[in-house]
């Protein structure tokens, strides 16, 4: 095998050169771990897929999602973008492509339904692949080191900065304006001394903060910072969305609720993305969260693998 194949696609976007990008190499066979990794280090987006055969004939794909520094067992624009450019094939690995795709992740099985207008696919759900948990508190004081804001900016009325998972785990907090959020400047030695007393688990210690107001609480704007895996910021994240979405339903009042969150990432960069939430809460627990979003296809090419 000399060349392999890729489409890149920005993510959580109508509109080309806005949203996040991604690249996936729809057929991984024959690729080793390592080569994987460089390939994902080559195109320095904050993460690249790799599609193998299903283990499960029931399945539609082994899904792999490396960053530029390592792989990670699951992530929301990933599969979004995959479930996209996989949708536009009449088949995948012998088998006819439906409206509903299964995908095998590090994370467990990871759904997505397929959304097309005019028959061509437009956008994807996702369906976060574990139930929510929280992990430790975090002091302000290391998210602003972390973002080189005055730790009064960092709210906590409705929570503590905190660790927050339903499939990789983020730091989440509150800040306190978008004033504050545009002035945000991820600082390399405020995210390694954080990383270095309590890492997220699956990749390096990131930051998600975000802002909303009372008067519209459910629509939120967010950043999300990631220098130890060489993203120092993304334009659009699906899993720590998610993340956040089902922690701030799991606080509010209602014991039973259904609600549609909307999350604008990447304005800061240029790169506006739009993700949406739907979280649904049953006797006081979280049950579901489903992320979609638009994708548009952006380019296609071969990688050379040797002269």
């Amino acid at each position: 095998m000399d060349t392999i194949s890729y489409i890149t696609v920005d993510v959580f976007t109508s509109t080309r050169f806005e949203g996040n990008p991604l690249a996936v190499i729809s057929d991984a066979r024959g690729l080793t771990d390592a080569a994987m990794q460089k390939i994902a280090t080559e195109f320095n987006y904050s993460e690249v897929t790799f599609v193998l055969p299903p283990d499960d004939p029931e399945n539609s794909a082994r899904v792999r999602i490396f960053t530029p520094t390592m792989e990670i067992p699951f992530a929301g624009h990933p599969n979004v973008g995959t479930a996209y450019v996989l949708g536009q094939r009449a088949e995948l690995f012998g088998k006819a492509v439906g409206d509903t795709l299964r995908f095998e992740e590090k994370a467990g099985l990871v759904e997505v339904v397929l959304q097309r207008s005019d028959g061509k696919v437009a956008s994807a759900a996702i369906r976060a692949p574990q139930p929510l948990t929280i992990g430790d508190t975090i002091a302000r004081e290391t998210v602003a080191r972390c973002v080189s804001i005055d730790p009064g900016a960092v709210v906590t009325t409705t929570h503590a900065p905190v660790f927050a998972s339903v499939g990789l785990n983020f730091a989440v907090a509150e800040l306190n304006g978008l004033e504050t959020l545009a002035a945000a400047r991820p600082n390399l030695a405020g995210f390694q001394a954080a990383a270095g007393r309590q890492t997220t688990s699956g990749h390096d210690f990131s930051l998600f903060v975000y802002v909303r107001t009372p008067e519209d609480p459910w629509t939120i704007r967010a950043r999300m910072f990631a220098p130890l895996d060489n993203v120092p910021e993304d334009p659009a994240t699906g899993s720590a969305s998610a993340a956040l979405g089902a922690y701030l339903v799991s606080l509010a009042p209602q014991t039973d609720m259904q609600v549609r969150i909307t999350i604008e990432q990447g304005v800061e960069m240029g790169r506006r993305s739009i993700i949406a939430l739907d979280v649904k809460k049953s006797g006081g627990i979280v049950t579901d969260v489903v992320i979609s979003g638009g994708c548009v296809s952006v380019m296609r090419g071969e990688i050379t693998l040797r002269d």
